[in-house]
């Protein structure tokens, strides 16, 4: 799913824009979560284009209208994938404001297993993360705005290591904001991350264009049934959300998510591969 008109937290579900202050759903109490109660992830997006031959692509569009959820202004989204080849797909998307200038920052939300949806958990998958920086959190899991080095701390995936290796330090798992440094670059996107599973072999390459990278390991994930009737539990699946920095709608020392009326573009590129 993509989440939005804003991604991750936002503290207390309150922000002032233009002198005008803006009260939004608190739906993961204290705070507001993805957009509200009903986010981008549970509208109906139609189709507004479709390619097929050697780059099959396929386009969604959907239309918000200003005050939906609270977010002011109307906006126009599209999100387009595209298997640039065989093994690898870029998701591309974009939105634009109408009528008043907005806050825009959408995530792609899937959940990861590359042992197999039914596998169980995830804390045996290995995972290199591009950034010597998070944004670490209070009790409600909301940056402090503080931008912290890893280095030395049950955060640092500079080099590869288990997910599980640190769980014991950071409590119920991790569920935090990685500050990408982007050193090296394909197409003009970042390295943000690769995860791989030794059971399997299978190895995914995350590359982006966005500033953070939320690290979340299905904290909360609690008896949802999945395909074939399996039960998914805690750590079923990671994720890996490219995005603006959470709650930068309220801390001006992160990157901005306002939109006063040029396009936002944000895109994520995912590759797999065997190891």
């Amino acid at each position: 799913c993509i989440v939005g008109r804003v991604a991750n937290r936002i503290k207390e579900g309150k922000f002032g824009f233009d002198g005008v202050d803006y009260s939004l759903p608190i739906n993961k109490p204290p705070n507001s979560l993805h957009g509200g109660f009903k986010g981008y992830d549970k509208v109906v997006w139609e189709v507004a284009d479709r390619e097929v031959g050697e780059n099959p692509s396929i386009t969604f569009k959907y239309r918000s209208h200003h005050g939906e959820e609270g977010y002011p202004g109307d906006l126009s989204v599209t999100a387009t994938y595209t298997l640039t080849s065989r093994t690898t797909m870029r998701l591309d998307m974009e939105a634009v404001p109408g009528n008043k200038a907005t806050r825009v920052s959408l995530a792609q939300h899937t959940y990861w297993n590359l042992a197999g949806h039914n596998s169980g958990d995830i804390l045996d998958h290995s995972i290199q993360i591009w950034a010597n920086h998070i944004t670490p959190v209070d009790q409600n899991t909301v940056p402090t705005g503080e931008i912290m080095p890893v280095k030395g701390t049950a955060f640092d995936f500079t080099t590869e290591k288990w997910v599980g290796n640190d769980f014991q330090k950071v409590g119920l798992g991790y569920d935090h904001n990685y500050v990408l440094d982007g050193v090296e670059e394909r197409a003009g996107l970042k390295h943000a991350a690769k995860l791989r599973d030794p059971s399997s072999g299978r190895v995914l390459n995350l590359w982006t264009n966005a500033p953070g990278m939320q690290f979340y390991t299905g904290n909360y994930v609690n008896g949802v049934v999945g395909k074939g009737g399996t039960t998914y539990g805690k750590h079923s699946g990671l994720c890996l959300e490219t995005q603006g920095f959470p709650n930068a709608i309220n801390q001006p020392n992160f990157p901005s998510v306002v939109q006063p009326g040029e396009k936002y573009m944000h895109t994520c590129c995912m590759s797999f591969q065997s190891c």
